[in-house]
C-alpha cells in the first residue's frame, strides 16, 4: 500500500490511547468481583507443587469473552476466533496464553489464508483502495473505474503476499511462532513499548525467545516482490518549469525501503492495537451493560 504513513499513524494513535486510557482505568479491582473472592493466591503455588507437569496452556479465569485469545478456539488449533474492532480477522493473537505446541506448517498456511481472504478483507481492500484514488497514489493509474480497479487489485495483492510471508512462508522456514501473546501487565506505555518491539523480537517453535526474522526478512521480500512485479514500471512526473512528462523509474532500491517501511510501521501499529484490544472489549461490553435496563424483580 503506497499512501502517507505518518498522518495515518498519528491519526491511529490519537484514536486508539483515550480508548485505552479509559479502558484501564476501568480495570481496577473490584471488591464485590467473584473471580477476587473464590480464587486463594495460594491454590497455583500449590498445584505447582503437586504437579510435576503443569498443562501446556493457561486458561484465563474468565470465560465470558466470545474472542480472547483463548487458545484452541479457533478454526485452526491454538489461534482464536478474534476480530479487531469486531470485524477485521485477528486470528494469531492469543491472550493469557502460556506455551503452547508449534503450529504446523500447514496450519501456519491455513490461519494466514482464512484471515487474508476473510469476506470482511474485501470492503477493506475496498476503503484503502479508495484512500488512493483520493490521494492520487500511483497517478499512472489515473482517475476513474479503471484506475480503481487497479488500485484495488495492488491493494489485494499487497496484503496478501505480505500476509503469507511474514505468517506463514518464513515461520515454516525459520521454525518461528507467528502468533502474537498479548502482554496484558503494566501500564499504557509498558505494554505499547512491548507491543512494539514484537517486530523484532518473537518467539519460536520451540518456545525459545529469538529475533523476528520472519518479520523484517518477509516483510522486505514482500515489498520486492510487489515493487518488481505488479506496481508499475514507472512514474509520469511533469513540474511547472518543465511541463511535459517524463519518466521517473519506480523499481528502485529507495522505493522498496520506502515500501518495506510502511509495511513494517503499519505492522507495529497492528501489533499495540492487538494489545489493547482486550481491554477496550472488555470496556465496550462493560459499559454495554451497565447500560443494559435491569431485569424485572432485580435489586437496583
Amino acid at each position: 500500500m503506497r499512501f502517507a504513513f505518518r498522518p495515518f499513524l498519528a491519526f491511529t494513535l490519537a484514536f486508539l490511547f483515550p480508548i485505552v486510557s479509559a479502558a484501564q482505568q476501568a480495570q481496577a479491582p473490584d471488591s464485590t468481583s467473584p473471580q477476587t473472592q473464590n480464587t486463594p493466591a495460594a491454590t497455583p503455588e500449590k498445584q505447582k507443587d503437586t504437579d510435576p507437569k503443569p498443562p501446556i496452556t493457561t486458561v484465563p479465569a474468565k470465560s465470558d469473552q466470545n474472542t480472547q485469545g483463548n487458545s484452541g478456539t479457533g478454526k485452526v488449533a491454538g489461534t482464536s476466533n478474534d476480530r479487531l474492532f469486531y470485524t477485521l480477522p485477528n486470528f494469531l493473537t492469543l491472550q493469557n496464553a502460556g506455551q503452547l505446541p508449534p503450529l504446523s506448517v500447514k496450519d501456519k498456511f491455513k490461519v494466514v489464508a482464512l484471515g487474508t481472504f476473510d469476506p470482511v478483507q474485501y470492503p477493506w481492500w475496498a476503503l484503502l483502495s479508495a484512500i488512493g484514488q483520493a490521494d492520487d497514489s500511483e497517478a499512472q493509474f489515473r482517475q476513474g473505474w479503471a484506475g480503481y480497479a487497479k488500485r484495488y487489485g495492488t491493494t489485494a495483492g499487497d496484503s496478501t503476499v505480505e500476509n503469507f510471508m511474514v505468517g506463514a512462508v518464513f515461520p515454516s522456514v525459520l521454525r518461528q511462532d507467528p502468533r502474537f501473546y498479548q502482554s496484558g501487565k503494566g501500564g499504557v506505555g509498558r505494554r505499547t513499548w512491548y507491543a512494539a518491539t514484537r517486530i523484532f523480537v518473537t518467539r519460536a517453535d520451540s518456545g525459545n525467545t529469538q529475533f523476528n526474522y520472519s518479520e523484517i526478512v518477509g516483510a522486505a521480500f514482500a515489498a520486492a516482490v510487489s515493487t518488481y512485479s505488479y506496481h508499475p514500471e514507472s512514474t509520469y512526473i511533469s513540474t511547472p518549469t518543465n511541463p511535459h512528462l517524463f519518466v521517473a523509474s519506480d523499481r528502485t532500491l529507495s522505493n522498496t525501503a520506502n515500501v518495506f517501511e510502511t509495511q513494517v510501521g503499519l505492522d507495529t501499529i497492528t501489533y499495540v492495537v492487538k494489545e489493547f484490544w482486550p481491554d477496550v472489549h472488555r470496556w465496550l461490553s462493560h459499559k454495554h451493560n451497565r447500560g443494559a435496563i435491569p431485569p424485572p424483580g432485580s435489586n437496583p
